[in-house]
């Protein structure tokens, strides 16, 4: 069973390397980052010296030396979600100390990590951690986007009534903070056009750089003796 201090060396240390931090480097990774925070009610000096301060386990930084992230980390044995209560409030105390953007969140045990998007997205598993530029891309993504809402469909793609429909229909799922949609279409009904349509608009509003279309084709056999 490996403690926390373990954990971090032997697998949180690992994974972030792999994604290209390097965690012995001051101006990527701070370690036990110092988070000024108020003191208690009717106390006016601190008692101890950890009153009145929080230490994130790391903080990752951007090229312009400001925290891009916070990762918690629990040891191996422990749940993970048991440190996205404490890493939530570490991303928005840094924000109260330093001003200015408030940074993704992530917690782990080393074995699970998940990432959270504060105020945009319920928190997600994930297999390992972003690179500092997918972070800042993330990041220009956020403060960027624009209200979909407001972005017209490309009917040169799909223009069909129902095609419109089922596009304005995820697009006002993603204004309300939805990940996971499924259209059900059957063949000939454009689906592929349906798609495109809706990445046409994801990407002109800001929301989206890259997509992945992913095509699953099931074959269903009858049963055989």
């Amino acid at each position: 069973m490996k403690t926390e201090a373990e954990t971090r060396k032997e697998l949180i240390d690992a994974k972030l390397h792999k994604a290209g931090w390097d965690v012995n480097n001051l101006t990527q990774v701070s370690k036990e980052f110092d988070i000024s925070v108020p003191l208690p009610d009717g106390v006016a000096e601190a008692r101890t010296p950890y009153e009145g301060h929080q230490y994130s386990d790391y903080v990752l930084l951007g090229r312009d030396g400001k925290p891009l992230a916070v990762v918690e980390a629990k040891k191996s044995s422990k749940d993970a979600s048991i440190g996205r209560e404490q890493a939530k409030q570490y991303c928005y105390n840094i924000q109260k100390q330093n001003g200015g953007k408030l940074p993704f969140c992530f917690y782990s045990n080393g074995l699970e990590i998940f990432f959270w998007d504060l105020e945009n997205y319920p928190p997600r598993k994930v297999v390992g951690y972003p690179t500092r530029d997918d972070l800042e891309r993330f990041l220009y993504i956020r403060e960027h986007r624009k209200r979909l809402a407001d972005e017209l469909i490309n009917t040169a793609i799909a223009g069909r009534d129902y095609q419109i429909r089922a596009i304005r229909s995820v697009m006002e799922g993603i204004e309300k903070k939805q990940r996971n949609f499924l259209l059900v279409m059957a063949t000939g009904t454009g689906k592929t056009r349906t798609c495109i349509a809706l990445v046409d608009a994801l990407m002109r509003a800001g929301h989206v750089e890259r997509v992945l279309f992913n095509l699953w084709i099931e074959l269903l056999y009858g049963n055989r003796d």
